[in-house]
């Protein structure tokens, strides 16, 4: 081996030497790898006034509204559920002042909490909510007039498929440690927002065949700050 080789040799062994031992002390300098965050699932809550301390924000993981439909005669009926995708409540004085629920018609499922059969297609589709050009419904509650206790009478907007119209249902409210439970129960005439399929008004059926025009919606909200 002649000189010039022994000493590229000794030098490249030297550089690989300083790295190996250099690379532990340079990724310690950096201090701990942050592992990425790899879930990207939404939040169970979002916050629309977030440091306004009179607003609290729905729990969509708590929070759902139920459905039923019939037909107009006979024992024949579906249920299911909906989700509601984000909202908050103003409290004041452990009172409801008012609030915004916003439901995302995609999530539509039967009894069972499925999604992938004829009869959630079809409630998707023009016929009933047309999910595809209107995939968000809104609540908004305007006014909680107690009647006694924890009962009110809430007034408010429904839209659904676009079209607004005013509301009313009866609903409980508890406020206890900056908790909200509300449950309330909301019957709607469904053609006032254009949902028409086998409707008596639009449709010449026979009673057996006819849809009834009522829908009925529970609705269960949890709200925390």
């Amino acid at each position: 081996m002649n000189q010039y080789n022994f000493y590229s040799m000794n030098n490249k062994l030297t550089i690989s030497f300083l790295i190996l031992i250099s690379a532990p002390f340079f990724f310690a300098c950096r201090g701990p790898v942050k592992e990425e965050n790899k879930n990207n699932a939404p939040s169970g809550s979002l916050s629309l006034h977030e440091g306004n301390k009179n607003y609290v924000t729905i729990d969509t993981k708590e929070s759902v509204v139920t459905w039923k439909g019939a037909m107009l005669i006979g024992p024949n009926s579906h249920t299911g559920f909906v989700s509601i995708s984000k909202g908050e409540l103003m409290i004041e004085n452990d009172q409801l002042m008012n609030g915004t629920v916003e439901v995302d018609m995609n999530t539509i499922e039967d009894e069972n909490h499925r999604s992938d059969n004829g009869l959630i297609d079809h409630l998707k589709d023009p016929d009933f909510f047309d999910v595809k050009k209107f995939p968000i419904s809104t609540i908004v509650l305007a006014r909680a007039a107690s009647i006694n206790g924890e009962n009110k009478q809430i007034t408010g907007n429904l839209t659904i498929k676009g079209i607004t119209h005013p509301v009313t249902f009866p609903a409980t409210i508890e406020v206890k440690n900056g908790i909200v439970k509300m449950n309330g129960k909301l019957v709607i005439d469904r053609t006032k927002w254009d949902v028409r399929y086998k409707s008596g008004k639009f449709y010449d059926l026979l009673a057996d065949q006819t849809m009834s025009d009522s829908i009925k919606f529970q609705v269960k909200i949890i709200a925390k700050k």
